[in-house]
C-alpha cells in the first residue's frame, strides 16, 4: 500500500479543461456569441429594452419626436409636405361642409347638424394649427412646436364643446323638432365619407410622424364623419317616429361632451410637456 492515498478531488489540468482552446478554437464566450440564429437569450433581450428606452428618454431630452429616431432627414420632409397637402385639402373641404352644416342647422333646427358644423369649424381652426406645426421644415421633429400645437387644439376643443353643448341643451330644453329633407340627407352622407377618409390620412401620418397634433386632427375629423352619419340616424328615426324627438339633441351633447373631455386630457398631457421642452427653441 502506498504511503500517498490520491487526491479524491483532483485539480483539474488547466491545459486541458477547455480541449477547444486548443489548434485556434474559439473560447466559451465566442461560442455563445455564435449560437443559432432561431435560439433567444432573454438576457440580451432584456439588454436591448434598456437601451431603447435610455435613448428615448435621450431624444426626448433633447426636445426632439420619436419620429426622429425612425426618419430619415429625406423621408422626414417627405412626410411632412403630405402633412401639410392633408391639412390643406382638409381646410377647403371641412369649410364648405361648415357653411352647409350651419345652413340646415337653421333651416332646419337640427342640434346635431350644428354639432356638425361647429366640429367642422373647428377642424378647420385644428388643421390651421397643423400648418403651423410643419410650416417650419426643420422643426419637423421639435417636440416643443409639437407640445405648442396641442395645447392650442385643447383650447379650442373646450371653448368649441361649450358651444356644442349650449346649443343643443337649448334644443332639448325648448324642444325643437327637426325638419327632415333631401339636403340633410345629402349633406349628412356627404360628410361622414369625406371627413372619415380625412380621418384615416391624419392618424396614418401622425403615427409615422409621432405627432400628437395630427392625430387630435384626425380625431376631431372622425368625429365629424360620426356626428355626419348621427344626423342621418336622427332624422330617420324621428321620420318613423316623432315621439324620439329628443335623438336629435342628445346627439349633440353626447358629441359636445366627448370633445369636452379629449380637450381637458389634451391639455393635463401637453401643458407639463410644454414647460419642461420650452428651453428647446433652436428649431424655430
Amino acid at each position: 500500500m502506498s504511503d500517498t492515498a490520491p487526491d479524491s478531488c483532483p485539480v483539474p489540468d488547466p491545459a486541458i479543461v477547455d480541449p477547444s482552446a486548443r489548434n485556434g478554437g474559439a473560447p466559451p464566450a465566442e461560442q455563445h456569441a455564435h449560437k443559432q440564429d432561431g435560439q433567444v437569450d432573454p438576457f440580451n433581450m432584456d439588454r436591448d429594452q434598456d437601451r431603447e428606452m435610455r435613448i428615448s428618454d435621450t431624444v426626448e431630452g433633447q426636445g426632439l419626436l420619436e419620429s426622429s429616431m425612425r426618419l430619415k432627414p429625406q423621408e422626414a420632409q417627405n412626410y411632412r409636405k403630405k402633412a401639410l397637402w392633408v391639412s390643406w385639402s382638409s381646410i377647403v373641404v371641412t369649410l364648405i361642409l361648415a357653411v352647409a352644416g350651419f345652413t340646415v342647422s337653421f333651416m332646419r333646427y337640427s342640434a346635431s347638424a350644428f354639432g356638425f358644423a361647429f366640429d367642422a369649424t373647428l377642424d378647420v381652426l385644428s388643421s390651421i394649427i397643423v400648418l403651423w406645426r410643419y410650416s417650419n421644415a426643420a422643426a419637423v421633429h421639435s417636440a416643443h412646436r409639437e407640445y405648442i400645437a396641442c395645447v392650442t387644439l385643447g383650447i379650442v376643443f373646450i371653448l368649441s364643446s361649450l358651444c356644442i353643448l349650449g346649443k343643443a341643451i337649448r334644443g332639448l330644453a325648448t324642444k325643437i323638432l327637426p325638419e327632415v329633407d333631401d339636403f340633410l340627407f345629402s349633406v349628412s352622407i356627404i360628410s361622414g365619407i369625406v371627413c372619415t377618409i380625412l380621418a384615416v390620412l391624419k392618424f396614418m401620418l401622425g403615427r409615422v410622424l409621432t405627432s400628437r397634433a395630427l392625430i387630435t386632427d384626425g380625431f376631431n375629423s372622425l368625429v365629424g364623419g360620426i356626428m355626419g352619419f348621427s344626423i342621418l340616424i336622427s332624422a330617420e328615426v324621428f321620420k318613423h317616429d316623432p315621439a324620439v324627438w329628443y335623438l336629435d339633441g342628445t346627439i349633440g351633447v353626447l358629441i359636445g361632451l366627448i370633445i369636452l373631455a379629449y380637450g381637458v386630457k389634451l391639455l393635463m398631457d401637453m401643458v407639463p410637456r410644454v414647460r419642461q421642452t420650452r428651453n428647446y427653441e433652436r428649431f424655430e
